[in-house]
This record gives structure tokens, C-alpha cells and sequence, in this order.
């Protein structure tokens, strides 16, 4: 366990924290600690920075309500740079965004993979920006009474196709209702952290409930 004598803070007495999210792995945000501030933030066990524009403490969440509790804090091997890996309240950018870094400078495609991030991003921009000819923009336009209607049924596809034991369809037309799936929770402003929070919240539940029947 490295302490915090050991940590190399710069001659203003900062040292940067990269803030990331537990379930997700995302960069949240890029701050800036001092000692005081790293003290407050092991003791409380959320994110308290050293605002370099105002000269003073802040703790993250303070006035917004949007906490950001602490999992762990690593530092780097040269012990000048910290990764806070923590659980969020809500947005972790001041613009209500859900992390800082959304603008994309590069994207290589040879090595663009698929992530259910990307899909939903996509997503949302048919809904921003409508696409002539898009199915996805159609089903936005239709509102949620269509979109309702297409999750009914792609729920009674996978049913059929589970019921009949055929492992390829299941996977098809489970894939049909995870996308319209994610177009209910783009309609309804949900984001895939809200699930993921929401499911850890029963894991831990199912945890305890798990622990007091073995007692």
C-alpha cells in the first residue's frame, strides 16, 4: 500500500487524478489533488479536488449532488499520478454530460471495434439527426407507442425462438430486442450507466440475501 508520502505532488503542490467509472471503465474526468484534498477524500471516501481556477477545495457533488464515491486509488509507478476508480451520483462533467471526454480527435477504422456504447451512440443520433430512410429515425418519429409496440414483439420472437430450442434465432432475435431495447432508452433518456448501477445495486442485494441464508 503506497502512502501518501510517497506520492510526488508538483511544485504547486498538485498531483493529477484520473477519475474513471467502476462498471464501465470510462474516463470520467481529469482533476487535480493536493495533500489536503487526497486526505479528504480517503477520509470521506468521495472525490474532493484542488480547483486550480478558484484557489480551493472542492468536493465533487457538494452543489450539484452528483457524488462520486471511491472504489480505490492507484498510483502510477512513479507515484506522480493517481487513477480514482469510483461509483457516480450522476453526470460527471459540469455540462451535464457523463463524462468530460465526449469530442473525438482520431478514431482509427482498422481498429474501430463494437461496443454497446458506440451502438447507443449511433442511436441517439438518428434521433438528433434524422436520417432519411432510417429505420431507427422512423421509429422516433412513430414516438413511443411504436416503439413500445416493437419491444412487445421482438420479446415474443425470443420467446418462440427459445421455446423451440434453436440457439442461433434465440441470439437473432435477442439481438432484435436489445436494439429496440436501447431505442426505448434513448426515448426515455436512460443511459446504459443508469442500467448498470441499477444491476449492481441487485448484486449486492442478492449478496446479502445469499449470505443470510447460509447464517
Amino acid at each position: 500500500m503506497v502512502k501518501i508520502d510517497e506520492l510526488k505532488f508538483d511544485e504547486k503542490g498538485l498531483i493529477p487524478a484520473v477519475v474513471t467509472d467502476f462498471s464501465s471503465g470510462k474516463v470520467l474526468t481529469v482533476a487535480y489533488m493536493n495533500r489536503e484534498s487526497l486526505e479528504i477524500s480517503m477520509e470521506k471516501g468521495l472525490t474532493c479536488f484542488w480547483s486550480r481556477s478558484r484557489q480551493e477545495l472542492w468536493l465533487k457533488g457538494e452543489t450539484s449532488g452528483n457524488y462520486q464515491h471511491i472504489y480505490s486509488i492507484t498510483a502510477d509507478c512513479d507515484r506522480d499520478a493517481l487513477v480514482v476508480n469510483v461509483t457516480k451520483d450522476g453526470p460527471a462533467c459540469h455540462l451535464g454530460t457523463d463524462s468530460c471526454f465526449n469530442d473525438l480527435v482520431y478514431l482509427n477504422p482498422e481498429n474501430a471495434g463494437f461496443t454497446m456504447e458506440s451502438l447507443m451512440e449511433l442511436i441517439e443520433g438518428r434521433k438528433t439527426e434524422k436520417k432519411e430512410g432510417s429505420y431507427t429515425t422512423y421509429l422516433f418519429e412513430k414516438g413511443i407507442d411504436k416503439i413500445l409496440k416493437k419491444v412487445g414483439e421482438e420479446s415474443t420472437e425470443v420467446i418462440i425462438a427459445a421455446k423451440a430450442g434453436d440457439k442461433a434465432e434465440t441470439v437473432y432475435e435477442i439481438s432484435d430486442l436489445v436494439y429496440h431495447v436501447m431505442v426505448l432508452m434513448i426515448e426515455m433518456g436512460i443511459t446504459i450507466d443508469d442500467i448498470k448501477s441499477e444491476l449492481a445495486g441487485r448484486h449486492v442485494i442478492d449478496h446479502k440475501v445469499k449470505q443470510e441464508k447460509m447464517v
